[in-house]
């Protein structure tokens, strides 16, 4: 009987059931699989919930293989080993200098990419997995150490820290900054505004200038903001600069200021973890991103040491 509302369970849920089963315990799967005893346990609970049935007999010196585990394990090895027999197929790192991080597109691009190779070396060698999604993952049950995000506040089932916050100016293609010229904020209506996946941002840059904005016909909108960048290097219009994205973007010319005026992004950039004790590479990792954001080291130590 099928219990799951999915077609298909995750690889990772697998990879848990796999280890435990190979290893009879929770803790030691964890392990090996470089997560935390409770994302272990939340993936056999997720497997035996959509399989309706219990795999494992839980005791005081570990858990064996229910029947119906057993023949699930022979199933899986079997999987395994033809996956194992593609030579082509991707090995992610595991141990436990490995983090996995996770983050949107736009932040995985044009801030994390430029500064990953100090995150990874100083001051002892790290290796970031970094998962490039728009989701909000389940960092627990995905496996996931730490996440940077956009946002407007803390996420429940999470540990959070502000790691900074942003000012935003218009920008355009230099070629239409020529053209929009300087004065009253006002004259910018006149050309297409560029926002990302919603008004917001142009809303209060406006709003700070006594302007009420609404988005028009002409305007246009990408979810990405790698996107906006793109359509307002290229020309469609004008776009607001988030700092510190922007910043390689500016110094090479491709985009340029079109006003000096700055108002504060109501969405600001996160750092999140699981709830419970992060690993020490995750701890780690977390105190570098840190200090690339300027954010106080008490700050920080608040974040890693918090249980939830």
């Amino acid at each position: 009987m099928d219990h799951s509302s999915e077609p298909m369970l995750p690889l990772e849920t697998l990879r848990a059931f796999d280890a435990a089963a190979r290893t009879g315990s929770f803790s030691a799967a964890a392990e090996k699989l470089n997560l935390t005893h409770g994302a272990v346990s939340r993936q056999i609970a997720k497997l035996e919930d959509w399989l309706g049935l219990k795999v494992f007999d839980r005791g005081a010196r570990g858990v064996s293989l229910t029947i119906e585990g057993n023949r699930l394990h022979l199933r899986t090895t079997e999987a395994f080993a033809l996956i194992a027999s593609n030579s082509d197929r991707w090995v992610e790192p595991r141990g436990t200098a490995v983090v996995r991080l996770t983050s949107i597109p736009s932040v995985s691009g044009l801030w994390l990419m430029p500064r990953m190779a100090a995150l990874e070396s100083h001051p002892t060698k790290l290796r970031i997995v970094l998962d490039v999604d728009n989701r909000q993952a389940d960092l627990a049950d995905e496996g996931i150490d730490l996440s940077v995000r956009c946002g407007r506040g803390r996420i429940p089932g999470r540990v959070s820290v502000q790691l900074f916050e942003e000012h935003v100016f218009p920008i355009a293609s230099p070629d239409l900054a020529s053209e929009i010229g300087r004065g009253d904020p006002a004259r910018l209506l006149k050309f297409p505004l560029i926002n990302d996946s919603d008004a917001s941002t142009w809303r209060a840059w406006f709003a700070a200038q006594g302007i009420d904005y609404r988005p028009r016909p002409h305007d246009r909108r990408f979810e990405d903001y790698n996107l906006v960048l793109d359509a307002a290097a290229h020309g469609l219009g004008i776009a607001l600069a988030r700092p510190p994205l922007t910043q390689d973007q500016l110094k090479s010319g491709r985009i340029v200021a079109v006003d000096d005026r700055v108002a504060l992004n109501p969405i600001s950039y996160w750092l999140d973890r699981p709830a419970g004790r992060p690993r020490a590479a995750a701890a780690d990792l977390a105190r570098r991103i840190a200090a690339q954001a300027g954010l106080a080291p008490e700050k920080i130590e608040a974040f890693i040491e918090a249980e939830s």
